[in-house]
């Protein structure tokens, strides 16, 4: 009786056996780099002899990670941890010579990382009714910063003071610059990720007015999300998720959606600590996820002008 291995066994049954390469396209010690390491870190132990490499490719907002992933073969040696910019918003954002919707296939949705709403303590705002009478105070003359046209910042504030109707001034930044203009009191508002600010939060350098997420965030438990305070399907911020090139073995696709589910549970205390929702789940329901965002951040981007000409 024959006891050859299946073709789903034989493209799994030494799958790691060379290292594993995890491209990630920002720079060391972001949001993107430390979810990247710390699930590399969880997945040798569970996996006898593996490696799992990270690497930085910072530029042009992921498009350069993303790019490499593209072209790589498909063979589950390299994968890419994307986030909401390369995958979802600058498909529409930019003229780019990939196509990171069709040439990348989804494996597993990692985390879920929620903006918040902060402001400087001098301006006096404790929540979001003081917000609302700051904001309305100020109408033209209001303006929020971000980490770039296009960003998640961006329009996170451009979608908030569209739903108010406000005609608030966009200031694009470089990167943490903008942060640091919102620290000294240049700019009214921001929206950042969690883990960006939840420094600056505990230490009362900032103020926390609400999330973007539709559940609160069990980072933030006891800030409210912006829908709970009137603006119904609001939902904005960022989230991490692993992809592979198009064409990669399913068996591959498979196994590591299974070990990174497996070891969600042991990240959970570190992710949420940093202000990172942990969520899994198959590749299917992560495929119609970035398919949702990139329609929803299509039309914002659109409405904002900040869309390729």
């Amino acid at each position: 009786m024959a006891t050859g291995l299946s073709t789903d066994q034989a493209q799994t049954s030494n799958y790691t056996d060379k290292p594993v390469k995890i491209l990630v396209g920002f720079s060391a010690g972001g949001t993107t780099d430390i979810i990247s390491r710390a699930v590399a870190n969880e997945l040798v132990k569970i996996i006898p002899g593996s490696n799992f490499v990270v690497e930085n490719k910072p530029g042009t907002g992921g498009d350069i990670a993303a790019a490499e992933a593209t072209r790589t073969k498909p063979d589950g040696y390299t994968l890419l941890m994307a986030s909401v910019g390369p995958m979802a918003i600058n498909p529409t954002l930019k003229k780019l010579k990939h196509d990171p919707l069709t040439e990348l296939t989804t494996i597993v949705l990692v985390t879920d990382v929620p903006n918040v709403l902060v402001v400087n303590p001098s301006t006096g705002i404790k929540n979001f009714k003081d917000f609302e009478a700051y904001v309305k105070a100020k109408g033209s003359l209001l303006n929020y910063p971000s980490t770039g046209t296009g960003t998640s910042a961006h329009l996170s504030g451009f979608m908030l003071m569209q739903r108010m109707g406000i005609n608030a001034t966009h200031i694009p930044y470089k990167g943490a610059e903008a942060l640091n203009g919102l620290l000294a009191g240049q700019t009214d508002f921001m929206f950042a990720t969690i883990p960006s600010v939840i420094g600056q939060i505990k230490a009362g350098k900032l103020t926390a007015i609400a999330v973007t997420s539709l559940k609160r965030s069990r980072s933030m438990p006891d800030i409210p999300t912006v829908q709970e305070l009137g603006f119904k399907g609001y939902q904005a911020g960022s989230w991490f998720g692993l992809l592979a090139p198009a064409g990669t073995p399913q068996a591959i696709i498979d196994k590591i959606n299974a070990d990174v589910n497996k070891i969600l549970p042991a990240l959970e205390k570190q992710f949420v600590a940093a202000g990172a929702d942990p969520v899994g789940g198959p590749p299917k329901v992560f495929a119609d996820f970035i398919m949702s965002e990139y329609t929803k951040w299509k039309k914002v981007i659109e409405d904002s002008g900040a869309a390729k000409k």
